[in-house]
C-alpha cells in the first residue's frame, strides 16, 4: 500500500454531489498538495434529522460514479457503515487510527464552517486535522475566525480558506429543480444526473 503523506477529507451527504463538491476537491488537491481526496458521504446526518435524506447506498453510488475517472478521488463507505448518528470527529479519530502518519485536511464549505461550535466535539476536531473551508469569491472571513479563533487557540494556522468560484451550485437547489422538471444538467456530472432520472430521485 502506498504511504499517504497527506490526504483531504470531502465529508458532506452529497444528496446529489455535484460540481461545486468535485471543483472544490480538485483545487484543494493541488493548493495543498495532497496524495489523494477521500469522498465519505454520511450515513445518518444529525444535522438532517426532520428532512428526509436519500438512502445511504444510492448516494454512495452517485459519489462513486461522479468520482471514478479521477485518479487521485477516491470514495469511501466509512461513515455509511457505522451504526447510529455520524460525526465528522469520530470519523477523522478512526482515520487517524488507519493512518497514524498521515496529515489529514478535512475539507468543507465555508456556511458549513461558520456552524462548527453545534458540532460534536468541536475543540478536538479544530486540533486533529487541518480544516479547509471553501468559500465564493467575495465571501467575508473575519465572521468565521471571530467564531473559531478562541477554541483554536495555537493550532489557528491549521485553518485555510480556499477560494472556489463552483460553490454557487447546491445539492438543495439541484433536488428542487428535480422536483419541478427543470434542467440540472451541467451542474453536475451526467452519470450522476442519468443515476437521478433513472431511480427516479428528488420527484
Amino acid at each position: 500500500m502506498d504511504v499517504l503523506k497527506k490526504i483531504g477529507i470531502m465529508g458532506g451527504t452529497f444528496d446529489p454531489i455535484h460540481y461545486g463538491h468535485l471543483v472544490t476537491a480538485e483545487a484543494a488537491y493541488y493548493e495543498y498538495g495532497l496524495d489523494r481526496i477521500y469522498f465519505i458521504p454520511s450515513g445518518q446526518p444529525p444535522h438532517k434529522k426532520g428532512r428526509h435524506v436519500t438512502s445511504a447506498e444510492d448516494r454512495l453510488l452517485m459519489t462513486h460514479l461522479a468520482t471514478a475517472a479521477n485518479p487521485h478521488f477516491y470514495t469511501s463507505d466509512l461513515e455509511i457503515k457505522r451504526q447510529g448518528y455520524t460525526y465528522t470527529v469520530d470519523t477523522i479519530r478512526q482515520l487517524h487510527q488507519m493512518m497514524p502518519e498521515t496529515e489529514i485536511y478535512f475539507i468543507t464549505g465555508a456556511d458549513a464552517f461558520s456552524e462548527i461550535l453545534t458540532w460534536k466535539d468541536p475543540v478536538t476536531l479544530l486540533n486533529s486535522c487541518d480544516m479547509v473551508a471553501a468559500t465564493r469569491p467575495g465571501y467575508t472571513r473575519s465572521r468565521v475566525i471571530d467564531q473559531v479563533e478562541e477554541i483554536m487557540g495555537n493550532n489557528a494556522d491549521r485553518l485555510h480558506f480556499l477560494e472556489v468560484p463552483a460553490l454557487a451550485i447546491s445539492s438543495s437547489d439541484i433536488r428542487q429543480r428535480v422536483h419541478d422538471k427543470k434542467p440540472i444538467r451541467y451542474l453536475l456530472p451526467e452519470s450522476v444526473e442519468n443515476y437521478i432520472y433513472k431511480h427516479q430521485l428528488y420527484r
